[in-house]
């Protein structure tokens, strides 16, 4: 179990350092299409699929409630995010898109993002064999 634990360490830095280093140039570019900082882009883009609550903004994002305050409380008032009050909870209210904040992450998501060279250089047996492993370990949704 020794190996497969170091063989699972090492790959995931691989993984790792492989996305966090290769993401500046997209970065920029959302950036330069949305006028938002990425961490305000990130917060939009958890919020495309549903309306959630801060604290389930919270977690998606992986920061506290008061971190998420933040965010939203600024999206807010650039007019991309409204909150609203949840149907099944009166404490609770439900942080959802604005037109203006749906027709940004329709931008950041029609920014090309292409993989990164080192992906590129793999052979086509290659590609196909990471991409069923790597399948095979994405969430279900």
């Amino acid at each position: 179990m020794k190996k497969a634990q170091a063989d699972a360490e090492r790959a995931w830095e691989i993984l790792v350092a492989l996305v966090m280093e290769t993401r500046g140039d997209w970065r920029r570019k959302v950036n330069e299409v949305s006028g938002l900082p990425f961490s305000r882009v990130r917060a939009l883009r958890r919020l495309e699929g549903e309306p959630r609550t801060l604290s389930d903004l919270a977690y998606a994002m992986s920061v506290d409630a008061p971190a998420a305050t933040v965010v939203v409380n600024d999206l807010e008032a650039r007019g991309l995010v409204k909150r609203k009050a949840h149907p099944e909870n009166r404490r609770s209210k439900l942080v959802m898109l604005t037109a203006e904040g749906r027709r940004i992450v329709d931008a950041v998501n029609n920014i090309d993002d292409k993989p990164p060279v080192e992906l590129t250089r793999l052979s086509a047996k290659d590609l196909a064999e990471l991409r069923r492993i790597v399948e095979t370990m994405a969430p279900n949704d």
